[in-house]
């Protein structure tokens, strides 16, 4: 008696080979959001750059007490405003490749040494003000009514205050607190650059959630019962990534000048009490210029 057995059910893999067509697993909108920065030469390069000032930061320590390069902060008066190698002046050491300033400090090692400071200030605020700027313009873009309200005015109040005045201001009145003597003032800079920084991230986030809140896929989220706060993590954040990328990615270089205004403008002892030099030494350093003249070599002042 012959027995009849059933047709074996193809798997998708096979029904796809039978049609000519290529199977791909589904990537998440973070693996998509990943897949496309990667592909962006561009992108990438300024990554590997941005990536290698970081480390330079880091093991700068270690090069100066393995001794490849000087203290910033040794003084060799006999040697000072030396000139960079190139240039071909006799006022040039070979153990000075960039020069010295008038203290007779190496001008390389106090460069390489200021990076953690410029890494440290356009990287730890730009964390702070993503952190802050994220979550208070998802919760008034998702909530709205009172909440956005709320949000927002107070948003708008920071909005008002001028940034480098009401930096100063936190920066006065915090200085002699615990969190005045963090890191050498550092921290208090990081927080009140944050403070007056954050309202524009805000804003921007908030706009998009508005424009995005009533869409097919976050109504069919809220159909099977979907928490907010998942909808706003899983739904809603990964598809403001653009613009908040975009933002991000200029914020460093808006959060030095700030720090830089401060160490330039607030008079000595005002500023950040810190033990290494910061970008703005170099260029003090580099206002005293030698004049050679029949009596002698004198020293004049540069235009501030």
């Amino acid at each position: 008696m012959a027995t009849v057995t059933a047709p074996r059910q193809q798997t998708a893999a096979e029904r796809a080979a039978e049609l000519n067509v290529l199977v791909r697993k589904q990537r998440s909108l973070w693996q998509d959001a990943w897949y496309r920065l990667v592909r962006n030469r561009a992108a990438v390069l300024g990554m590997v750059i941005v990536v290698a000032f970081m480390a330079l930061a880091a093991i700068v320590p270690f090069m100066t007490q393995w001794g490849w390069l000087k203290d910033p902060l040794k003084q060799d008066t006999p040697n000072s405003l030396m000139e960079p190698i190139w240039t071909g002046s006799k006022y040039t050491l070979s153990t000075y490749p960039l020069g010295s300033d008038q203290l007779g400090r190496d001008i390389l090692s106090r460069l390489i040494w200021s990076t953690q400071i410029s890494m440290l200030v356009g990287f730890v605020p730009v964390t702070i003000i993503f952190l802050m700027g994220v979550t208070i313009g998802l919760v008034a873009g998702y909530y709205g009514g009172w909440t956005d309200q709320l949000l927002m005015r107070l948003t708008d109040v920071i909005y008002a205050f001028p940034d480098l005045l009401f930096l100063f201001i936190i920066m006065a009145t915090l200085r002699n607190t615990a969190i005045g003597d963090l890191q050498g003032g550092l921290l208090l800079i990081f927080v009140a650059i944050a403070i007056v920084n954050w309202v524009g991230m805000a804003r921007l986030v908030r706009g998009q959630v508005l424009a995005l809140k009533e869409r097919e896929f976050v109504e069919a989220a809220r159909a099977i019962g979907a928490p907010a706060r998942r909808i706003m993590s899983r739904h809603l954040f990964p598809n403001i990534l653009a613009p908040v990328i975009k933002r991000v990615a200029g914020a460093p270089a808006g959060a030095v000048h700030p720090h830089r205004d401060a160490g330039l403008h607030i008079p000595r002892g005002r500023g950040a009490r810190r033990a290494r030099p910061a970008d703005e030494d170099l260029e003090r350093a580099r206002r005293l210029s030698p004049v050679v003249s029949g009596e002698g070599v004198n020293f004049t002042h540069g235009a501030a």
